[in-house]
Formats: C-alpha cells, sequence, structure tokens
C-alpha cells in the first residue's frame, strides 16, 4: 500500500484527484502503476487502477493477471472494480471507502457478483486513514 500511496502522491502537482494503484504478480514484483491522469490526459478512463492494469499487462505481455493483485489506494469505482474482473486479478487489495462511488461495497459489489465468471478475493482498509486523508486533504483545498 506504501508503493500506491507514493503513485497517489504523484497525481497531486497535476490536479487529480491524490489516487494510486500497483499490481503485484504473485511472486511479489510491482509490474504495474498508475495514478490518477484524467486532468493531464483529458481522459475520463485514465484511472489509477486501469493504468496500473495497463502497464501491467504491457509487463506480462497479456490481458490475463492471474495471480496478480491490484492493490488501490480507495475502494474502486464501477469502470475499476469491471476492469480487474475481466483482467481475472486474484486479489484487490484497497484502503479507504469510497462512499460515493465504490462498487466494492459501497454503492454496488461488483467484484463479487455470483453472476460474473471471475470473483477475486477482496481486502478493504488497509492504511485507510493515510489514503483517506489524501483524498480529503485534496478536496478540503479544491473546494
Amino acid at each position: 500500500m506504501r508503493e500506491a500511496l507514493a503513485e497517489a502522491a504523484a497525481a497531486l502537482p497535476s490536479g487529480d484527484v491524490p489516487i494510486g494503484a500497483v499490481v503485484v504478480s504473485a511472486d511479489g514484483a510491482v509490474i504495474g502503476r498508475g495514478h490518477n491522469r484524467r486532468e493531464v490526459d483529458g481522459d475520463p478512463t485514465a484511472h489509477a487502477e486501469v493504468l496500473a492494469l495497463r502497464a501491467a499487462a504491457a509487463a506480462t505481455g497479456g490481458w490475463r493477471l492471474d495471480g496478480a493483485t491490484l492493490v488501490a489506494t480507495m475502494e474502486p469505482c464501477a469502470m475499476c472494480a469491471g476492469a480487474l474482473v475481466l483482467a481475472r486479478v486474484d486479489r484487490l487489495v484497497y484502503g479507504a471507502v469510497d462512499p460515493k462511488a465504490g462498487a466494492v461495497g459501497s454503492l454496488w459489489d461488483l467484484v463479487r457478483d455470483r453472476r460474473l465468471n471471475h470473483r477475486p478475493e477482496v481486502i478493504a482498509g488497509v492504511l485507510a486513514d493515510e489514503c483517506g486523508a489524501l483524498v480529503r486533504e485534496f478536496f478540503a483545498t479544491h473546494r
């Protein structure tokens, strides 16, 4: 989670919401990194999780990320939750909950929907206070 927090901090200079993510392989190596780049790229899909998944797929040479863990500072939204399910990520670890857009239990629970053919393990609340504080501080100065 510390690696994901470092990614989140990298989003701050660009004015993007400080959310970070890393993808870790089954052997513990970081194979993908990302932080929000929506403002910089002008891309609504440039969420930290999607960018980390894209980097991991490029690093492994395939879209199936079997055995991988996605670590994110914030509970993924519906788009990101769907992407990690489709990438066959084995495990999701996240920090702070997102009561406004969270799709891993807050508003929806896409990753545990029994109708889907893949359901990753979920570990929530890792360094939640630290992850949430980064986002709260960002919005305190941007509203």
